[in-house]
């Protein structure tokens, strides 16, 4: 049943995957005037005539008032919000293109969990970067697509310094079953939302050796940390990472294998190469790529995070898990908790 909006937007979603599929199903089913744009136009063709993304989101019905193009300037035009769904490989290029496409003040908003390669540049940095005069923001939380489209109760962070774009998204996207937090740390949530990738990788592997609940709570935590000290030397806030786009978010990724990381993790531990594993999950799995990103800065600021330091000489060193494993186990033992509430 679609939703009574009384101020309903006009919502073009960038991305043909599965969270871009998710948000524009729920903007459409809250009213608003929804397109989703995908590059490919077989795929797009697809979409329209089955009413379903069979690649990303098979089995699941997209809403019928949902209008899909791979025709970009038909997608957004007149559109007051822009959601950019796309992989941190190809976000800047996406931008660039739509920018000429885009009326003054129109959001944009980035879903992607991602660095950029060459930059270490986040999403947000890239629209602001690429565009003019735009009103940015950032969506980020523990939010899997085929949960948040079959209804199960789900909430996600909204991050900008503009309290009327924040408050607009919350009204865009809150349904019966989604619910919208906000936050002015868009620095803070969006590294949140790319640093949990990578630990995602390491409790896949840790499931496929077969260990136990105490070593994954034991990963989540300290990776929680690490999180944290890395977030604090790059001059983000460490409490943002004790809210949904943290916490929560590295919970639900570290601990499922709906999550792509995870997968490519487990593959991994299980043997196979990690192009091959990164190949039979068939999605982007954004935690590789910022593996090497956020071990080449850490190096460079001298923050401490033996986790991304093993997960990187496994993936890329080529180093056994075994010795790794006992290399973290057998590091300096430090101090639990690194923040105090009291002064």
């Amino acid at each position: 049943m679609q939703k009574e909006t009384s101020n309903p937007f006009s919502i073009a979603v960038l991305g043909g995957g599965s969270f871009g599929t998710a948000i524009a199903n729920i903007v459409a089913s809250n009213g608003h005037d929804t397109r989703q744009w995908m590059r490919d136009s077989e795929s797009a063709e697809a979409c329209r005539e089955n009413r379903e993304n069979s690649k990303y989101l098979p089995g699941v019905a997209l809403h019928p008032e949902l209008c899909i193009s791979s025709d970009l300037q038909e997608a957004v035009q007149g559109c007051n919000i822009i959601f950019v769904a796309i992989p941190s490989k190809s976000f800047r290029e996406v931008v660039r293109r739509v920018a000429p496409l885009l009326k003054p003040g129109t959001m944009l908003i980035s879903t992607t969990k991602g660095i950029e390669h060459d930059s270490f540049h986040l999403m947000s940095d890239i629209l602001r970067e690429e565009t003019t005069g735009m009103r940015v923001g950032v969506l980020s939380g523990p939010n899997f697509a085929k949960e948040v489209v079959a209804g199960h109760y789900t909430a996600t962070v909204v991050a900008s310094e503009d309290e009327a774009l924040c408050k607009d998204i919350q009204v865009a996207l809150h349904s019966e079953t989604f619910r919208v937090y906000s936050s002015n740390d868009v620095f803070g949530v969006e590294l949140a939302g790319a640093l949990k990738n990578i630990y995602a990788i390491i409790t896949g592997m840790a499931a496929a050796l077969d260990r136990g609940q105490n070593t994954i709570s034991l990963l989540i935590t300290r990776s929680l940390a690490e999180m944290m000290r890395f977030a604090e030397a790059m001059g983000a806030d460490p409490m943002t990472f004790i809210g949904l786009a943290g916490v929560g978010d590295l919970i639900l990724t570290c601990s499922s294998d709906l999550s792509r990381n995870y997968r490519v993790g487990y593959l991994v531990g299980k043997g196979k190469p990690l192009d091959r594993a990164v190949a039979e999950i068939g999605q982007v799995a954004e935690g590789v790529n910022t593996v090497r990103l956020i071990k080449k800065k850490a190096d460079e600021m001298g923050v401490y995070m033996p986790l991304v330091s093993a997960i990187h000489a496994i993936l890329f060193e080529e180093r056994p898990i075994p010795e790794v494993i006992r290399n973290l186990m057998s590091g300096a033992q430090t101090f639990d908790v690194a923040y105090s509430a009291k002064p």
